[in-house]
């Protein structure tokens, strides 16, 4: 049956009707918004937590936190080992010499490094850029996986011996855990995870690039499978 304007307005209170079509949009884009400030919230209160940190040999010697920087919606994290001097001048992830070459590197998968985001396995630097101890990698273990919930990526790359003990808690040769998919279950959530040499790394070992390249074809392939995109 249908009903005349007249009919409705002499039920009910008056109607007004819209030829434009109803936006049910706008709702979703408030939830949105407040997702980002949800996420923005938590990192901020995430860095609260690691500066609340005592007896650590690494903040002690640190002039910065370095958390992480880049898209916090962005589908795929990257992980290094350590912020170095360059990261600690500037406050930002991955800079100077190895942070151009991580640059080349996901150039090279069709990736830009301010579209994804970045953070470390430690996020303070380490006394004369040594390498964290087990025990260091361990207790910083805790924030990086609180950090990778709130992320909440699709893909997490681990650049790093120093990254892969800190997810996966081996010890093992970085070059026979290299170019595997893993997996990892935090807050009843799985995350796939690969593992490759660390841009800094590979600076003095150029000849290990080739096996890079490897894990990075096998990352865009994933990326392909799962119909990721990285705006």
């Amino acid at each position: 049956m249908s009903y005349r304007e007249e009919l409705i307005n002499s039920i009910e209170p008056n109607f007004i009707f819209d030829k434009k079509p109803l936006n049910r949009f706008k709702f979703n884009e408030k939830n949105n918004e407040n997702k980002n400030l949800n996420k923005i919230e938590q990192i901020n209160e995430l860095k609260k937590q690691i500066n609340s940190i005592h007896n650590c040999n690494l903040k002690n010697n640190s002039k910065n936190l370095i958390l992480g920087d880049g898209n916090i919606d962005s589908p795929i994290m990257i992980v290094g080992e350590a912020p170095g001097e360059d990261e600690e001048k500037t406050g930002r992830t991955f800079q100077g010499e190895s942070g151009a070459l991580l640059e080349k590197m996901l150039q090279a998968i069709n990736l830009k490094k301010n579209n994804i985001y970045s953070s470390y396995a430690i996020n303070f630097r380490p006394p004369e850029d040594r390498k964290p101890t087990t025990q260091e990698i361990k207790r910083y273990s805790v924030f990086l996986k609180e950090h990778i919930s709130i992320i909440n990526p699709k893909i997490v790359i681990l650049f790093g011996s120093t990254a892969m003990e800190s997810i996966t808690s081996t010890n093992k040769r970085i070059s026979n855990e290299r170019g595997k998919w893993k997996e990892i279950i935090l807050k009843n959530k799985t995350y796939p995870l690969m593992i490759t040499f660390n841009p800094s790394y590979l600076i003095r070992f150029p000849e290990n690039k080739k096996f890079s390249w490897e894990d990075l074809k096998k990352i865009k392939q994933k990326i392909l499978e799962l119909k990721i995109k990285v705006l």
